[in-house]
C-alpha cells in the first residue's frame, strides 16, 4: 500500500462518520418528521455538507501524485477531514433539547458552522497548493475571486440572522457545489 492510500483510509474514516452522521439525521426526520421543527435553510446546508464531504474524496485524489509525504501533510489531511466532520455534527446535535427547533439551533449555532467553513477556505487555499502551483494555477483567477467572496459572505453569515440573507447563501451554496466540479475539474480521473 502507497502512503497517499493510507493516509486516506483513516481520512476517508472520519469523513465517513460525517457522512454517516448528516444520513442518520436525514434518516431521523423521514422517521419522525413531525418531532423537530424543520428548517429549510438548515436542510440545504444539510445537502451543501453532503455534497462538499462526498466531493472531497474526489479533490484530495490530485494527492496521489505527492511523491514525499511528511508528518505534517498526513496531519494537514487529516485536519481536513476532521474539519469537515465537524460540519456534519454542528448539523445534527444529539438532541434539540432546549431549542425551538432545527431554526433556533441553526441560529444559535451560526458562528461556529460559518467559523468553521471559514477556517474550510483557508485550508482549502493550502489544500491546493499543496497539489503543486500548476494545479492552482489551473483553476484560474476564479478560483481566488471565489475564495475570497465566498469567505467574506461566511462572515456576514456569522454576524447575522437575517433569514433572507441566509436563505440565499443556503441556496448559492447548494447550486455552487453542484456546478463547480463540472466546470473546474475534469470528470473522467
Amino acid at each position: 500500500m502507497d502512503m497517499f492510500n493510507y493516509v486516506m483510509v483513516l481520512a476517508s474514516v472520519i469523513i465517513g462518520l460525517g457522512v454517516t452522521h448528516l444520513l442518520h439525521g436525514i434518516g431521523g426526520i423521514v422517521q419522525h418528521p413531525k418531532r423537530e421543527k424543520l428548517y429549510w435553510v438548515h436542510l440545504l446546508w444539510v445537502a451543501a455538507i453532503f455534497l462538499r464531504a462526498i466531493f472531497w474524496w474526489w479533490f484530495e485524489f490530485r494527492l496521489s501524485s505527492v511523491q514525499v509525504w511528511t508528518f505534517t501533510l498526513f496531519l494537514f489531511v487529516l485536519a481536513y477531514a476532521f474539519l469537515i466532520f465537524l460540519w456534519c455534527a454542528l448539523l445534527f446535535p444529539r438532541d434539540l433539547a432546549g431549542y425551538d427547533g432545527f431554526k433556533d439551533y441553526f441560529y444559535s449555532r451560526r458562528r461556529w458552522f460559518f467559523g468553521l467553513l471559514l477556517a474550510g477556505q483557508v485550508i482549502d487555499v493550502a489544500d491546493t497548493l499543496l497539489k503543486g502551483m500548476a494545479h492552482f494555477r489551473s483553476l484560474g483567477p476564479s478560483y481566488l475571486v471565489s475564495i475570497v467572496a465566498l469567505s467574506v459572505l461566511l462572515v456576514i453569515a456569522m454576524r447575522t440572522r437575517n433569514e433572507r440573507f441566509h436563505g440565499a447563501l443556503a441556496i448559492f451554496a447548494v447550486v455552487y457545489l453542484l456546478a463547480y466540479p463540472w466546470l473546474v475539474f475534469d470528470t473522467v480521473g
